[in-house]
């Protein structure tokens, strides 16, 4: 049995995933409760307090349930009686949310870890087992801030990305160490890194999901890239070439890219490549891009740079265009959560 710290009581939040299902005549579909999870753990279910928030598939975790998500946990963190929380939840937009979460809950003073699997809790031999009672330990004992526990590692949500599709090591951690690991029921920590938080800056928790993202891939139209403005987009993350290169012949995506820009939509620029940086200042095919205004991701990965230009969005629509425009720049060029490196 897991049996608590003293004074260290959690919050555990259901939303469905595989680690939650059951078989249907339809297929698995989420049917278990928070809390006959924690019996089939052998928990103390008296330290832990249980609510199941919704029972989805996280396919269809939207930008409303991210909302639903955080306000949840301010509620819970705003109780001062949990040491921590567990969010459990679907592994195919796990990152996402860890992502969105990251910059909704920053500053939060308490540790918020989600975790999942990729068998049902209810199979013998399901990773969820495992993952929900080392994420358990790992709400005891990590610092404030938002988190993925899987397969024995704990990444920093902002930099974690899915992988692998069946592999109980679903997730890695992209341009930064992971932040520990759970062994023996202990958390062994592994990376030095201090969370660096920018909290001065005004920033709503308001999301705007008109964003899209685009992979470049050669041929592609450029009248297909300017076709996006009629979808009432404000922002396009594009996923170019390497550092972040464009064709900017025979099918001219700079000159695509500008017209979107032109006519208001923020145009984040990152690469298509899983580790380290993009720069769109090396090369002539996307130096023109910079120059008219495109926003560099740096090193963040692709789920965290949707998300935030998402919430960069939802902060700054009211603005006039050009003001909203100016302030996405600024906002992504400040780290709030350690999702990039300056």
């Amino acid at each position: 049995m897991i049996c608590l710290s003293e004074n260290k009581k959690i919050k555990l939040i259901s939303t469905g995933g595989t680690i939650a299902c059951v078989p249907t005549e339809q297929g698995l579909a989420p049917g278990l409760s928070a809390l006959e999870m924690l019996r089939i753990i052998e928990a103390d279910t008296d330290s832990i307090d249980c609510l199941d928030l919704f029972s989805m598939d996280s396919s269809n975790i939207q930008p409303e349930e991210w909302q639903i998500i955080a306000n949840e946990i301010l509620r819970s963190i705003n109780t001062k009686e949990y040491a921590g929380i567990v969010v459990t939840h679907g592994t195919d937009t796990m990152a996402y949310t860890a992502s969105i979460l990251s910059f909704m809950l920053r500053g939060t003073d308490i540790p918020i870890v989600i975790t999942g699997a990729q068998l049902p809790i209810i199979n013998e031999d399901s990773d969820g087992r495992i993952n929900l009672y080392d994420s358990i330990i790992a709400a005891q004992g990590l610092k404030a801030g938002v988190y993925i526990c899987f397969g024995g590692d704990v990444i920093l949500g902002c930099r974690a990305v899915k992988t692998r599709t069946v592999s109980y090591y679903a997730f890695e951690s992209i341009n930064l160490p992971k932040i520990a690991e759970i062994k023996n029921r202990q958390i062994i920590f592994i990376s030095e890194y201090t969370l660096k938080s920018n909290g001065e800056t005004p920033i709503s928790d308001a999301i705007n999901p008109n964003v899209a993202l685009i992979k470049l891939i050669p041929g592609m139209s450029a009248d297909f890239i300017k076709c996006s403005l009629s979808c009432n987009l404000l922002g396009v993350v594009v996923e170019g070439f390497g550092l972040g290169g464009v064709h900017n012949i025979r099918r001219d995506h700079n000159e695509a890219l500008e017209f979107l820009m032109k006519n208001g939509v923020c145009v984040v620029l990152t690469s298509q490549c899983l580790y380290e940086t993009s720069a769109l200042d090396v090369y002539a095919v996307s130096r023109r891009l910079l120059n008219a205004g495109a926003i560099s991701a740096h090193d963040m990965t692709t789920e965290a740079a949707v998300t935030k230009l998402m919430w960069a969005l939802g902060a700054t629509s009211p603005l006039p265009t050009e003001q909203r425009i100016e302030k996405v720049n600024e906002i992504f060029s400040t780290n709030f959560c350690g999702e990039i490196t300056l």
